[in-house]
């Protein structure tokens, strides 16, 4: 089993910047694939970005393409979402997710064995 646990999201200013990170603890060592997720009020889940075991594949969505960087530390078990020119839209709980191996379909949550529980991102305009 893998826990995962977020952290890094609070209340900031359009335009702003916030590095959220999502820390694994339990059998790390079968993670091979993670992935960011968010989900505003009212909407669906959605895929926000997937990075692989050393990084050699990753995947954004387009809405943050430009602006997000994802990354890991595997000595550190850490995963990490730099979010910079934030706005409005991008408000939402943002969820981690890791799997065993890299997904057929990277983009759907139900892709990945683990989900974390989520950290709060609001956006002020």
């Amino acid at each position: 089993q893998v826990l995962l646990v977020e952290s890094g999201g609070e209340l900031v200013q359009s335009g702003g910047s916030l590095r959220l990170s999502c820390v694994a603890s339990g059998q790390t060592f079968s993670i091979f694939a993670t992935a960011w997720f968010r989900q505003a009020p009212g909407k669906e889940r959605e895929f926000v970005a997937a990075i692989s075991r050393k990084g050699g594949t990753i995947e954004y969505a387009d809405s943050v393409k430009g602006r997000f960087t994802i990354s890991r530390d595997n000595a550190k078990n850490t995963m990490y979402l730099q979010m910079n020119s934030l706005k409005p839209d991008d408000s939402a709980v943002y969820v981690c997710a890791a799997g065993t191996q890299w997904p057929d379909r990277p983009r759907e949550d139900d892709q990945y064995e683990w989900l974390g529980r989520g950290t709060q991102v609001t956006v002020s305009s």
